[in-house]
């Protein structure tokens, strides 16, 4: 049985600006001890947001027009850095559905895609364009449309890039491959009782 296709992601928009933005910004290594990535989502861009003393900085996940934003838009190369899987677990346990950038960092497109969380490209200058709207709007509802491969928010409406492998896994409700794997347990079983390494008498 495959997972829930996912064809569209809607919701407010926030702009993260910000080239190489890389997943120490995004989740700091020293919340990396958790056991499970439950409580990472109050953590997401902790350090950018707060002092060491814990008061708030100005960063647009701190100003309230934008609580409550599911779509992130950012800039070139999101995600880079180390490999860490929090990075994106934290994105979406803080309640994103999406990521809209100029482009992403090759491991953090895949952690994400197996997340259902759809990682889609636009150029510079539609970025710019989607960041004045939400600055002008905040209350902009932001669509990312998988099926028809477009990103709209009002009379925007920008073609996006993505990986066909990963829009494919999407729209066929089959991106998160731990979970196919789980569903095809007896069929595991059956390759595994063939295979003599695996056989124990």
């Amino acid at each position: 049985m495959a997972l829930e296709p996912i064809k569209s992601v809607s919701g407010r928009g926030v702009y993260v600006a910000g080239d190489d933005i890389d997943t120490d910004r995004i989740i700091p290594a020293r919340f990396m001890k958790c056991v499970t990535f439950d409580g990472l989502g109050a953590l997401a861009f902790h350090d950018a947001r707060f002092t060491p003393e814990g008061a708030k900085k100005e960063h647009s996940l701190n100003d309230p027009r934008f609580e409550g934003a599911a779509i992130l838009l950012s800039n070139r190369n999101f995600g880079c850095g180390s490999s860490r899987e929090h990075a994106p677990q934290a994105l979406a346990k803080h309640g994103f559905k999406a990521v809209v950038a100029e482009s992403f960092a090759e491991i953090f497109f895949g952690n994400s895609t197996t997340l259902g969380m759809p990682c889609v490209s636009l150029s510079h200058d539609e970025v710019v364009a989607l960041a004045a709207l939400l600055e002008e709007s905040p209350e902009t509802e932001v669509t990312i449309d998988v099926e028809g491969g477009v990103v709209r928010a009002a009379e925007l409406c920008f073609s996006f890039t993505m990986k066909d492998a990963a829009r494919d896994a999407l729209l066929a409700g089959q991106w998160d491959p731990i979970g196919q794997l789980l569903e095809s347990k007896d069929r595991v079983v059956e390759v595994a009782d063939r295979l003599p390494y695996l056989r124990f008498e």
